[in-house]
This record gives C-alpha cells, sequence and structure tokens, in this order.
C-alpha cells in the first residue's frame, strides 16, 4: 500500500524487501489491483489443484454410509465406480469461483487492514493487531463469499449429483433455471458465512501471529533475507493456520455441503441449519475433517506462498504491517 501521510513510514514495511530495480512503487488503485491479482491467483491455483481431495471430502460428509472407511477407501470407490475423470469433478467452478473469491479475500483484506488503521490510528491498532487482523478478515471474506456462493452451489450440486450436468456453464444454468437465485445459488449462503469467515479469520489471524514469532526468531533483517527464505516461512506459517482454520469452519463446512443437496427443501436456512446439526450431532458435524485437514493445510501453505511471491515479483511490496 502506498505510504499515505495518515500512517507514518515506520507503520509501512514490506515483508519481502523492496525491489531495488523499480523506479516507481505502486499506489492506491493499482496497488490494490496487485494485491487482488495476487490473491486470486492464488485461490484458484491452490483450489483447483486440490479439487480432487475437495470431491472425496464432499462425498464422506454427503454419504458417510457409502464412504466411511477413511478418504483413500473413499477415493478408490469413486475411481472404481466411476473413473479417475470423477476426481475432477467441479473443477470448473472452483477455479473460477475461487478466482474471484481470493480477489475480494486478499485484496479486501489488505484494504481494510489500513482502512482499520486509519481510523483507530497505528499506535492502537499496534497494540490491538489481532483484533485489526480479524476484523479486517471478516469484513473481505463477508463481500468474497457473495461473489464465491453461486460458483459453490454449482460445485457442490455436480459432486453430490454426477448426472446433474457436463460442467460449470450446463450446471450454473440448470441451478438457476429450476431453482432461481435464491433458493437456487444462495440457499447455502447462510452456512458458507458460518464456515468462511471464522475460517478467514483464524487463517489471516494465526498467520500473521505465526510469520511475526519466526521473522523474530531470525536475527537477520526480513528485507535482507533471501526469496526463498521468506517463501519458505511462508510455508511454514501458512500451514500452522489453515490446520487452525480448518478445525474451526469444519462443522460449518458440513452443514454446507448438506445444504446444497436438499433441492427444493422447505423452510428458512437458519430452521434448516438447526435441524441438520441436531440430526448430525458433534461427531457427524466433523465428517471428512481428516481428509480436510490435508486440503486446507496444503492450500493455505500454497496460497500464502505464492501470494507473496507474485506480490514481489509485481513489486506490491508495500503492505501495511503492524508486527513489532
Amino acid at each position: 500500500m502506498s505510504t499515505d501521510k495518515s500512517l507514518p513510514k515506520s507503520a509501512v514495511e514490506p515483508r519481502f524487501g523492496s525491489l531495488k530495480t523499480q523506479t516507481q512503487v505502486p499506489t492506491g488503485v493499482d496497488l490494490y489491483s496487485r494485491f487482488a491479482f495476487s490473491g486470486a491467483v492464488c485461490c484458484a491455483v491452490t483450489h483447483g489443484a486440490l479439487t480432487p481431495v475437495d470431491v472425496v471430502k464432499t462425498r464422506m460428509q454427503l454419504d458417510s454410509a457409502v464412504y466411511n472407511k477413511g478418504m483413500l477407501d473413499a477415493t478408490r470407490q469413486i475411481i472404481r465406480n466411476e473413473g479417475p475423470a470423477a476426481l475432477a469433478t467441479g473443477f470448473g467452478p472452483t477455479f473460477l469461483g475461487y478466482f474471484l473469491q481470493g480477489a475480494f479475500k486478499f485484496g479486501g483484506y489488505e484494504l481494510w487492514k489500513k482502512t482499520i488503521i486509519e481510523a483507530v490510528g497505528v499506535e492502537t491498532a499496534t497494540a490491538n493487531r489481532t483484533i485489526v487482523y480479524l476484523g479486517a478478515a471478516g469484513i473481505a471474506e463477508f463481500f468474497a463469499d457473495i461473489v464465491l456462493c453461486p460458483l459453490e452451489a454449482t460445485r457442490i450440486r455436480l459432486v453430490s449429483q454426477p448426472t446433474f450436468a457436463s460442467g460449470l456453464a450446463s450446471g450454473f444454468a440448470r441451478l438457476y433455471r429450476e431453482e432461481g437465485i435464491i433458493r437456487g445459488f444462495y440457499s447455502g449462503f447462510g452456512p458458507i458465512l458460518f464456515k468462511q469467515i471464522p475460517y478467514t479469520m483464524t487463517k489471516f489471524a494465526v498467520y500473521e501471529k505465526a510469520v511475526e514469532v519466526i521473522y523474530n526468531t531470525i536475527p537477520t533483517p526480513k528485507s535482507e533475507l533471501s526469496v526463498s527464505t521468506n517463501t519458505a516461512i511462508n510455508l511454514g506459517a501458512g500451514l500452522i493456520s489453515g490446520l487452525a482454520a480448518a478445525v474451526v469452519s469444519q462443522p460449518a463446512d458440513t452443514l454446507l455441503s448438506k445444504i446444497n443437496k436438499q433441492k427444493g427443501a422447505e423452510g428458512s436456512i437458519a430452521s434448516r441449519l438447526i435441524v441438520l446439526a441436531k440430526e448430525l450431532g458433534p461427531r457427524g458435524l466433523f465428517l471428512g475433517l481428516g481428509a480436510r485437514l490435508v486440503m486446507v493445510g496444503t492450500l493455505t501453505a500454497g496460497q500464502f506462498a505464492i501470494y507473496g511471491d507474485i506480490k514481489r515479483l509485481l513489486g506490491a511490496t508495500n503492505a501495511v504491517e503492524l508486527a513489532r
């Protein structure tokens, strides 16, 4: 972000060091478009690459009577019964949905973090930086979920009902045609908020804390560390934050899969969530946690590594930092 007059220079610290060949530091819309693009790419690539894991996880959540012997056995069953291509079901909506969501999530996080800091002051924000991280992440995720929800609903319908449509375009069109915008695309908006907002708040807050701790244990200033070292730090901090976020958001993830499978179900979203939660119980809400730990831990580590590297390549290294 730009070194605005409202923020002292000490509050703006490049995490990856400056690009010596760069003659002009991006600011304003130019800077945030780079944050957004970096977030879009890191989310689309990681979620897209892990589509097979997500297919297995979703099947385990939706049909635990059939897929009840673990992730590897569920994978074998899907391949045996439907062929290897079944593991790529929903790749289209996954890639596009998380490309858009990643732009709003990461770009929005940087924007809202700066906005909150300017509102309360650098000193107050630094003393309460965890709250700043949580608030910025929560607001950013809310808007990101608005663009994600229709594509996530399409993905879940394609995975849970393989004969529903042949791909993203036909599945999206059929869902809209048969169930409309609210019931078809946004029946899962409540649970997706319950899943994604706690997930993203945990993800960014734990990541920021992990990065702060790691850098503080290294005697070399982070601006002098090599690119590979910074990438490794992002991978490690991202893995830690991903595992924590996966556990926090698992119950809502299960409810999201269940509610999107209920074609034309009656009742409000809240009442349906309550009924489903009672039916599943504490144990049922954590079905597929093992697969999700693998998926979320891996993709979150990859996201922060890719995000940091793309920002560096684009010269978008002047984000506001509150770590001491």
